[in-house]
């Protein structure tokens, strides 16, 4: 692999674990636990590469401004974010899951004056215009199952994995928006600039990628 140096932002949580088996299979393991360390910037086994593990909705923003050559972001954050100055060449396949609508099994939400809540309020916002409908999105940050049964909104789009979230609370998935999982994106100028050791890294994670979906 080129020495040219190289940062990679992930995200806190299941992303970084899910993403670390295919840096391993790339030959990159971190040095630094970010669970324990305080350090920001992470040391890998190799001096050159670096990673940074922020909020899965900075990712994007990291490596759209060259602040990281290369990321791993949900497609529901790339989605939300844009993909300005990015390029998006790997599914990794990892952290899988569906972009619903969801509320009561009797909601109704195809008329005019309907409140949605979600914190997905661009996507959200194109996947009613293209439906011809004109909605009020209300932005929450967690707890969104509470927003129908409170009666804050009518439905909610949000993310579902198994669904016994929503089960648990009365609520169902009533119509399926995307399917989500993370994705590898790139910096556009660093994709110039550092092609080998990108293009390098991406071959070795695509590889990866294709034995665990074997």
């Amino acid at each position: 692999m080129s020495e040219m140096p190289l940062t990679i932002a992930l995200s806190k949580g299941r992303i970084y674990k899910d993403t670390l088996p295919l840096l391993a299979h790339a030959g990159i393991e971190p040095v630094d636990d970010p669970v324990t360390s305080r350090k920001l910037i992470l040391d890998t086994n190799h001096e050159h590469i670096k990673l940074v593990v922020i909020r899965a909705t900075d990712v994007p923003t990291y490596v759209q401004w060259g602040a990281a050559d290369v990321g791993v972001a949900g497609k529901d954050v790339l989605m939300e974010h844009g993909s300005e100055g990015l390029y998006e060449p790997l599914d990794l396949k990892i952290a899988r899951c569906r972009m619903m609508v969801a509320g009561k099994p009797d909601a109704t939400y195809d008329g005019d004056h309907v409140r949605i809540a979600s914190k997905y309020v661009h996507t959200t916002e194109r996947f009613f215009a293209q439906r011809g409908q004109q909605v009020e999105i209300i932005k929450l940050y967690g707890a969104m199952e509470l927003a129908p049964l409170a009666g804050l909104a009518d439905v909610i789009v949000d993310l579902v994995e198994s669904g016994n979230t929503l089960k648990a609370n009365g609520l169902e998935p009533l119509e399926h928006i995307a399917d989500i999982s993370s994705r590898l994106i790139v910096n556009k100028a660093s994709w110039k600039m550092k092609h080998t050791s990108i293009n390098n890294l991406l071959e070795q994670l695509n590889e990866a990628v294709g034995e665990n979906n074997g």
